[in-house]
């Protein structure tokens, strides 16, 4: 059993213009332990980590250091210039971190056998656990079930986050022992909790936290009549959130909030008026559930 288990928040990068604020990251990261959240993920497909240069990405992660325990924080190893990666993974490791989050490599497509090849070096190359990200709609490359198992039964890769869309898959890897299962598709997380998965990774719970791990701890205690309550409160949440393009809406609820500004980097987009408009009813209302 790993240590990732329970609500991880994959944590958006507040910018202002242009640059990364680290006041509302600070702000934001405060508010997040404050509710109870289980550990951060830095530098994640929320944290628009593609729009970021290395060095912005160590400065965001060096800034979460000093306000969260190590062994709450993970970050995100993502690339497909294998070389550059593992110098990269080398400077991150030089920080006290609990793991690091690491996709496929995108856009290149690589075949299963380059699959199994490429995360073996990584986490040979790694002294901290690793989670694999299985997320083929965004790298271009999907696992096939016995990959995957053959992957997993590396000693460092504990964890994995599933958004697969593979429900074969998802069976597979929690009837297998080898690795924990965190849900990374938000709208899976009860029936993904119920199932046996450890945890999520979900970007929905920037926003009222305190439910999310209300969520968690419920089924986690066999209440699974106020789990199902819960998850149903939170579902037309989370449902709005991925509407746009993630993490526009998510920033503007968090800017709704007044946590930090709504300001993303190109090319991504700020929410339209429209989003805007349905999440402050969105937030209104959940407020009264």
């Amino acid at each position: 059993m790993s240590s990732f288990q329970g609500i991880w928040v994959p944590l958006i990068t507040p910018f202002h213009n242009g640059a990364i604020d680290f006041v509302g990251l600070r702000r934001l990261v405060s508010h997040l332990l404050e509710k109870g959240v289980d550990g951060i993920v830095v530098c994640g497909t929320t944290g628009e980590a593609a729009a970021l240069g290395k060095h912005e990405q160590l400065a965001v992660l060096d800034a979460v250091l000093e306000l969260v325990p190590a062994h709450r924080v993970v970050m995100g190893l993502a690339g497909n210039n294998l070389t550059e990666l593992l110098q990269f993974q080398r400077e991150i490791l030089q920080r006290p971190i609990a793991g690091l989050l690491v996709p496929p490599p995108y856009y290149i497509r690589p075949s299963q056998a380059g699959l199994e090849a490429f995360f073996q070096t990584v986490a040979d190359a790694s002294s901290v656990p690793l989670i694999l990200y299985d997320i083929p709609y965004r790298t271009g490359v999907a696992f096939e079930q016995a990959t995957l198992l053959n992957i997993v039964a590396h000693e460092r890769i504990v964890a994995i986050k599933d958004c697969g869309g593979n429900q074969a898959n998802t069976l597979a890897l929690l009837a297998s022992g080898k690795v924990d299962v965190l849900c990374g598709e938000d709208h899976q997380i009860f029936s993904a909790l119920c199932l046996g998965a450890k945890g999520a990774i979900a970007a929905s719970a920037h926003v009222y936290p305190d439910r999310f791990v209300a969520l968690y701890q419920q089924i986690r205690d066999n209440q699974l009549a106020a789990g199902r309550a819960t998850f149903f409160s939170l579902l037309p949440l989370i449902q709005c959130l991925f509407i746009e393009p993630n993490p526009a809406p998510v920033k503007t609820a968090l800017a709704l909030e007044g946590l930090i500004g709504d300001e993303l980097r190109a090319p991504m987009q700020r929410s339209s008026d429209a989003m805007v408009a349905r999440l402050k009813a969105e937030l209104g209302a959940l407020n009264n559930r």
